[in-house]
């Protein structure tokens, strides 16, 4: 009896197993049990990281540090300068970095608000930035309330370029005369290791220029026309022959400039070494140099300078 259950039931799960194989898919072949197998693991295709790559490749790698000139307690300007010159100057600022950022260049600020930098900060946070160049934004102002016109300063020759293209561009949206490109040794200019500039928008100090500089429209004509320097520095003419050959294609002409580099500046004079008992005539001679030269606002004082005739500025 035993023998004959376990026979049955032997044939039973005989039976079972086979129908339980047959009824499986089984694949033809082993590659196509491999693909089978692989198929369920494959990678996507890393399309957010293309599309990342290519936006990173568009994006300029330049940093732009903007420095909107004086803040807090250092108005700017003169004396009884009816409009602020550190308001101009960062507002201006502020719209060229709204400027900048839509073209995808990296913004830094030396201040975004109305507060007061020692210009030896603001130097500091463009040395900072291997790659950058440093766009300093002023008004400019002056006893004399006929002095108009544009102004834009440079010191070494790497900066050139982009005063050049910088003046260009701001130049012709300016209703005003050109005051040229000037080399000059202001602080932040002469101590900073990127492409500096300092624009001077015009004079708050001239009654039509000053009405220009409260119209929002103009300060953004201005940003605008900066930002566009900033971008095309690149496609100024150069010096060299093989340059001046190629310059009918250039897009922006080398400016001209005045060098300005001999003015007597107490801030650039350096102290001589003195032979003995002779501190009292050497003395008398920085004291008089002092005297007839004139600041650069290169001290940070809450005694601000006037601004002589001849443009300069705090920087």
């Amino acid at each position: 009896m035993r023998e004959r259950l376990f026979i049955f039931a032997s044939l039973f799960t005989g039976a079972f197993v086979v129908a339980t194989v047959h009824a499986l898919p089984a694949p033809s072949s082993l590659s196509q049990r491999e693909h089978r197998v692989t198929a369920a693991r494959a990678t996507p295709t890393p399309v957010p990281e293309q599309r990342a790559t290519v936006s990173q490749g568009e994006r300029p790698s330049t940093v732009v540090v903007i420095d909107a000139g004086h803040g807090g307690f250092d108005r700017g300007g003169i004396a009884g300068q009816r409009v602020s010159e550190k308001m101009m100057n960062l507002d201006v600022a502020q719209r060229l970095k709204t400027d900048l950022q839509a073209n995808g260049y990296r913004v830094v600020m030396t201040r975004d608000s109305d507060v007061f930098l020692p210009l030896g900060t603001r130097v500091a946070i463009a040395n900072s930035y291997r790659d950058a160049i440093f766009v300093c934004i002023h008004f400019n102002a002056t006893p004399r309330r006929s002095a108009n016109g544009i102004e834009t300063y440079f010191y070494s020759s790497q900066s050139l370029p982009l005063a050049s293209a910088i003046h260009y561009y701001v130049n012709r949206v300016a209703p005003t005369p050109n005051r040229g490109v000037r080399r000059r040794g202001f602080y932040v200019l002469r101590r900073t290791t990127v492409p500096s500039v300092l624009v001077e928008c015009g004079f708050l100090t001239n009654p039509t220029e000053a009405e220009y500089a409260q119209s929002a429209a103009y300060r953004q004509q201005l940003a605008d026309a900066i930002a566009r320097g900033v971008r095309e520095r690149s496609m100024v003419a150069g010096t060299s022959t093989l340059n001046r050959l190629a310059a009918n294609s250039a897009t922006v002409p080398l400016q001209p400039f005045i060098d300005q580099t001999h003015y007597h500046d107490p801030d650039l004079s350096r102290p001589r070494h003195r032979k003995k008992g002779s501190k009292s005539s050497s003395t008398s001679t920085s004291s008089k140099r002092k005297k007839s030269s004139g600041s650069d606002s290169t001290a940070n004082s809450s005694t601000r300078k006037k601004k002589s005739s001849s443009a300069q500025t705090e920087d």
